[in-house]
């Protein structure tokens, strides 16, 4: 179906000027991220006097800027019949528990038995933004990573929540199962994140030319080490500065902590040199590898206050935390109101 559009005008400040075009358009209230101008950009909707910007361009003080913003389309995926664990819900978003083996969005292989299609089961109030594939979607996590996820029920709603996770203001706690143990009890993990050259499935590291700049995008996530079993396996919080694809799995694997039950990114080596029969034979069948996003903390679109969510560990990750003896937190969920905030 044809997209509709409603055409604005940005007319440049001087607080705008100099600036790159995709950086100027994330100021505008109908663009939520960088990404969302890149895309506009390169749809060639974005113009000076009918010429077709590109993303390198600078602004000048006067600019008069054309921009057509795709307006909502009927959506032509189909609701999903699955139970969803759903936290906290309201007028304006749906906090969900996200368990591990379900797709966030639609994907080759993956069209119509995906969490957003499980949500369009639950509720016809997400918001279509700019993609009607991935309605109401603000961050996600990976297939076989659970946890907890946010979902926007309206535009502005959306929008709201994709700036704080663009401006890192969100809280993001992760807990793992990681191999061997860490020199360090606590540190960060830097580095520049791209897809990898020969496997499309993979992110690696990428180095930092001479003059700074990297092919990669920047990645930073922070670790504190919660426990460490003597067979071998290590219980990893992480909080996450920036939010890459597969980031916690590569920060970890390339640090030589693979995740537990990770076998894409080298969990398969270490497994074979746990000297428990036991323990290795609990891994072997646990369904996916040992990550859980925990918590999570925003500023609730309408009420303007910070909301902490915190989740109890999914049930197929019990076996292998019980065996470790590591401390399995929240019991139920949880939800926290800074009264304060305003």
């Amino acid at each position: 179906m044809e997209n509709k559009f409603e055409r604005i005008v940005l007319k440049i400040t001087p607080e705008l000027a100099g600036q790159r075009i995709d950086k100027a358009l994330s100021s505008i209230s109908q663009i939520a991220t960088r990404s969302q101008a890149a895309r506009l950009l390169q749809a060639g909707r974005v113009r000076i006097a009918g010429r077709v910007l590109k993303p390198s361009y600078q602004t000048n003080e006067g600019d008069e800027i054309d921009i057509d913003i795709p307006l909502a389309v009927p959506t032509e995926l189909q609701p999903y019949d699955f139970p969803l664990q759903v936290v906290y819900e309201d007028g304006d978003l749906i906090l969900v528990d996200k368990p591990a083996g379900l797709v966030v969005h639609p994907a080759c292989g993956h069209e119509q038995d995906t969490l957003v299609n499980a949500l369009l089961h639950h509720t016809k109030d997400l918001s279509m933004g700019f993609n009607e594939q991935r309605p109401g979607l603000v961050h996600r996590i990976d297939k076989d990573t659970s946890g907890l996820l946010v979902i926007a029920k309206h535009d502005e709603a959306q929008r709201f929540l994709a700036m704080q996770f663009q401006r890192k203001t969100t809280h993001r706690l992760y807990r793992a199962l990681a191999f061997g143990q860490f020199k360090s009890p606590s540190g960060t993990i830097r580095s520049h994140l791209k897809r990898h050259p020969e496997d499309r499935k993979r992110v690696a590291s990428v180095p930092v030319r001479d003059d700074g700049t990297s092919d990669g995008k920047p990645a930073v996530t922070h670790y504190k080490i919660a426990g460490y079993h003597p067979s071998g396996i290590s219980l990893v919080e992480l909080r996450l500065e920036t939010g890459r694809t597969h980031q916690i799995r590569v920060h970890l694997s390339e640090s030589g902590h693979p995740i537990v039950g990770d076998v894409t990114y080298g969990a398969t080596k270490r497994l074979k040199n746990l000297k428990s029969v036991h323990l290795r034979k609990m891994i072997e069948e646990m369904p996916r590898f040992a990550l859980h996003a925990m918590e999570l903390g925003f500023v609730h679109p309408t009420t303007k206050k910070m909301m902490t969510f915190q989740a109890p560990w999914p049930q197929d990750l019990m076996p292998l935390l019980t065996h470790c003896e590591f401390p399995l937190y929240h019991d139920r969920y949880e939800i926290h109101i800074d009264e304060a905030q305003k």
